[in-house]
């Protein structure tokens, strides 16, 4: 879909009015090319209203629009289309919330995803990613997604529940989280219930899933209970049930099922979905992927083990795949009272989106914004003048994981590429389908093991400065001290 304005339509759109989108076909273009019918927003104006059926909508196409929206809790809530079809799933957990119960939970939560937390984990995320690709062998084909989204899967087990979850189950948590986010989209997209209360195959899968990972955790949390070899541990599980226990702090059983079932989702399907989307945009780009491998190995020939930190270009390589083709794109939020944003009376009850991919893409902040140039964010460059990258949102709700989930990247990227070259099989074209998420649901690559050349000092990448490690995390100076799908 081109992102030229058709004369009719052209006078819709005055400097930064709201725009006024024909509504017929909105619902089939966004399931049919979500991506391209995004894109041809911003063209239209700031905030843009757009129809889904019998909902009247508006996205948010403008960065300031967009913060004013994040930044804005009270009038913006946790609402709409996407936060409807997810509360059946995650119940009133820190992403689904309203924020009344949001300062409460945040505070409960935090302790374990600060980053000395973090720097706790690494040896555990490095040692995970050396499991996922130790069994690959030279000219193999690997299925990245479901090895990357294995490698998380294991991560989250361990910090959310002490390796507890079990393989087997751990690995049906990641069988049933596709399905999930498969079901997920559709239910957004089309805000109405009828289609999905007939019984058909794929409304019976969703709700299996659902169901299946709903008793997994109850499992996992009656075991702990019980005591013996598995009591009480540091970690989120125990985290939760010590304030549940407390009794003060208002934390029900009900609520430690949902904050675990919502930790697990969104920390296992999002950072799995960036890895393996990481890779896919290396394999298509030698010199970034070529400026990786030689940071890798002149960092490791100095030290084996180095941290994040000690990764300037890897991170950068995160941050522009964060950039290019974030894993959260598209979310909803419904307005608690009458307000007016980028000069267009809102009523209380109505719909407001925005879409970090949209946001990403749109060449007014980010120029080639199609293409994948991690020097974006290396020291020297102004990559995000406007405050458009918003991967992990912005504000009081911006992620809780945004520090984990950006050292996790950079640690198993560095680890894979240590060990592995991947390679695309003979007539590979990339075939976006996003759903609640966007990424590769079945990346098939084929695996090449790297010879290391000595290192040379020239091509290693200065450490980032602090304004590009700011970008790189996402951090707005009007979001300091923030430290979760969004979006928590």
């Amino acid at each position: 879909m081109s992102n030229a304005v058709p004369d009719t339509e052209r006078a819709w759109t005055v400097g930064t009015a709201p725009g006024i989108f024909p509504s017929i076909g909105h619902p089939i273009a966004l399931l049919r090319r979500p991506l391209d019918f995004l894109n041809s927003l911003p063209a239209r104006g700031d905030l843009v209203e757009i129809r889904l059926g019998p909902l009247r909508a508006w996205m948010a196409c403008h960065p300031e629009v967009a913060h004013q929206v994040l930044m804005d809790t009270r009038t913006f809530d946790k609402g709409g289309p996407l936060y409807n079809r997810l509360r059946p799933l995650m119940g009133n957990g820190l992403v689904t919330c309203r924020q009344d119960a949001h300062r409460r939970q945040r505070r409960l939560l935090q302790t374990d995803f600060r980053p000395s937390r973090v720097a706790d984990h690494t040896d555990m995320m490095r040692r995970e990613a050396e499991v996922a690709c130790r069994e690959w062998r030279a000219g193999g084909e690997v299925d990245v997604s479901a090895a990357t989204l294995a490698l998380t899967t294991r991560v989250m087990n361990h910090v959310l529940f002490s390796d507890s979850l079990g393989g087997a189950a751990a690995a049906e948590v990641g069988e049933r989280l596709a399905v999930i986010v498969r079901g997920l989209f559709v239910r957004t997209a089309v805000p109405v219930d009828a289609p999905f209360r007939v019984p058909t195959p794929a409304n019976r899968r969703y709700r299996h899933a659902v169901d299946r990972v709903h008793a997994i955790v109850d499992e996992v949390v009656a075991r702990r209970r019980r005591g013996g070899p598995d009591g009480d541990r540091d970690d989120v599980l125990g985290t939760l049930l010590s304030a549940a226990r407390e009794g003060s702090s208002g934390v029900t059983e009900q609520e430690v099922h949902d904050q675990l079932v919502t930790l697990l989702l969104t920390g296992a399907e999002s950072t799995a979905l960036c890895l393996a989307s990481a890779l896919d945009l290396l394999a298509r780009h030698p010199e970034a992927e070529r400026r990786l491998h030689a940071e890798v190995d002149a960092v490791t020939a100095d030290r084996p083990r180095p941290g994040p930190d000690e990764l300037p270009y890897t991170r950068s390589v995160v941050a522009e795949t964060l950039r290019h083709r974030p894993p959260g794109w598209l979310f909803t939020r419904i307005t608690t009272q009458e307000t007016t944003l980028a000069g267009q009376r809102l009523p209380r009850g109505t719909t407001v989106l925005y879409s970090p991919y949209l946001l990403h893409h749109d060449p007014a902040s980010f120029p080639d914004p199609e293409r994948f140039l991690p020097e974006r964010w290396l020291p020297g460059a102004t990559a995000d003048p406007r405050g458009a990258m918003l991967p992990f949102a912005a504000g009081s709700r911006k992620c809780l994981g945004d520090t984990f989930a950006v050292a996790e990247t950079t640690l198993a990227l560095a680890t894979i590429a240590g060990r592995w070259r991947l390679r695309h099989l003979p007539g590979y074209a990339e075939r976006l389908r996003p759903a609640a998420t966007l990424g590769h649901r079945s990346l098939l690559m084929t695996c090449e093991p790297r010879t290391h050349a000595p290192a040379r000092p020239a091509l290693r990448s200065r450490p980032l400065t602090p304004r590009a490690t700011a970008a790189v995390r996402v951090q707005d100076p009007r979001t300091a001290g923030d430290n979760g799908v969004d979006d928590a």
